[in-house]
């Protein structure tokens, strides 16, 4: 694709600025680190076009600060009292489920994610935003606390504009299969290979 031009144009009836408006469906997954980074990025560049962002953490635990919801905090009350950027939500499902499960049964995260999910689907079917970013979504579904086939049918028939990035390891291929974007991040090299723990700054 040079210079962001296709190499083929399908004639499916549509004008550029169609196509240019169409939502979109992206998935980013793989072993490699990066995939959440990459879909708050996206999520920056929504915000700067005036979109209204939304993000569901369906993994970390609601104590765990991260970098991104800080400046995200921050942009969405610069929005609130100046009109920049876009309006700006943070949501946290559950206490952890992945890398530390240290509170509640397994039946009590999966209720969790199903609630969380079912909120998105009520808020989809609202248009009340413009982009999602679904973090570590791909979790709950291989774990089979939410639906695969119930996800990519409301996803696939989602109203309006909306843009979705979901995250996380081992996206199923129903979901790939609906994307219009995918990514899988590869490691090449991790700091951890060598014994090297997370660093602030870098992993949060």
């Amino acid at each position: 694709m040079p210079q962001g031009r296709p190499a083929t144009v399908p004639d499916d009836g549509l004008t550029t600025r169609a196509r240019r408006n169409a939502p979109l469906l992206a998935v980013h997954t793989g072993p490699g680190k990066g995939k959440s980074t990459a879909a708050f990025g996206m999520a920056l560049r929504a915000w700067n076009q005036g979109f209204d962002i939304a993000v569901f953490q369906f993994v970390k635990s609601a104590k765990w600060k991260v970098g991104e919801e800080s400046v995200f905090g921050e942009l969405g009350r610069l929005h609130d009292q100046h009109g920049a950027g876009g309006a700006v939500e943070w949501h946290k499902m559950g206490s952890g489920w992945s890398w530390s499960r240290k509170s509640g049964s397994d039946d009590d995260h999966a209720a969790a994610a199903a609630d969380g999910w079912a909120e998105i689907c009520h808020r989809l079917a609202e248009e009340r935003h413009d982009f999602y970013v679904l973090d570590e979504f791909t979790y709950p579904l291989r774990w089979g606390w939410v639906d695969v086939d119930e996800v990519v049918e409301v996803l696939r028939s989602r109203p309006g504009r909306q843009h979705v990035v979901v995250t996380g390891r081992d996206a199923p291929q129903g979901l790939i299969d609906a994307a219009d974007l995918v990514t899988e991040m590869t490691k090449v090299k991790h700091p951890m290979d060598a014994g090297r723990k997370g660093q602030k700054g870098i992993e949060w």
